[in-house]
């Protein structure tokens, strides 16, 4: 069985700032008001048509933007996403060809071959609870996807949610795919209520059976 892994950049020493966390945490700096928030993310699995999702060693940090000016702020986060797949059409990647309408393809659009992709939604005063994901997290939803340089800007009114694509891997056959990431840059603008982000792990398999599997990690507060 093959396996595939995709490194992302490490980012060094992070700034100082104010941050509250909903979740269980740890202070960088303990006993100092300006400390960055350390917040430690609970593993989870889930099983699909072909393919067990593992996430490991999440965890996130979170610091006030440099701007100061009480609206922005910043999580670095990092984490482990693996797919074993182990049934999938030979997919060849191509141009996104539009829904097939055969039986069984779920009437979906794909770009020729199965993929995992992983990343966060980050929401503005909106709670991001399964019951949100589960009715399609309207409100103003925009998406963006991470740099080359591991950073990504987000400008997040009042109910809005964006989705933070952080890397994504095409499986042209069964194996093992990975996704690593260190200190990912998401950084919020704009949003002068409370914010919340939690992590995503997708997989789609593509063919006359197509199948989509998610993965949702724990909300927690980005301040």
């Amino acid at each position: 069985m093959s396996e595939f892994r995709t490194i992302r950049s490490r980012r060094g020493a992070v700034g100082a700032g104010v941050a509250v966390a909903a979740v269980t945490m740890g202070l960088l700096s303990a006993g100092a008001a300006n400390a960055d928030t350390f917040v430690p993310l609970p593993d989870g699995q889930k099983l699909g048509p072909g393919v067990t999702i593992t996430r490991t060693g999440e965890r996130a940090t979170i610091s006030p933007s440099l701007a100061a000016n009480g609206a922005g702020r910043v999580a670095w986060v990092s984490g482990t996403a693996i797919a074993e797949v182990t049934e999938t059409p030979e997919g060849e990647v191509g141009p996104w060809n539009g829904p097939s309408n055969r039986p069984g393809s779920n009437n979906s659009s794909t770009h020729g071959a199965s993929q995992l992709n992983t990343g966060y939604i980050v929401g503005c005063q909106v709670s991001i609870a399964d019951d949100a994901i589960g009715a399609g997290l309207s409100g103003g939803v925009s998406s963006s996807g991470v740099s080359a340089g591991g950073s990504v800007g987000l400008n997040l009114g009042p109910g809005q949610v964006g989705f933070v694509q952080i890397s994504s891997k095409d499986i042209l056959e069964p194996g093992t795919y990975a996704i690593d990431y260190q200190d990912a840059e998401i950084q919020i603008q704009g949003c002068g209520g409370y914010a919340q982000a939690r992590s995503y792990t997708v997989v789609e398999i593509i063919g006359d059976h197509y199948s989509k599997t998610s993965l949702y990690g724990q909300p927690f507060s980005i301040g």
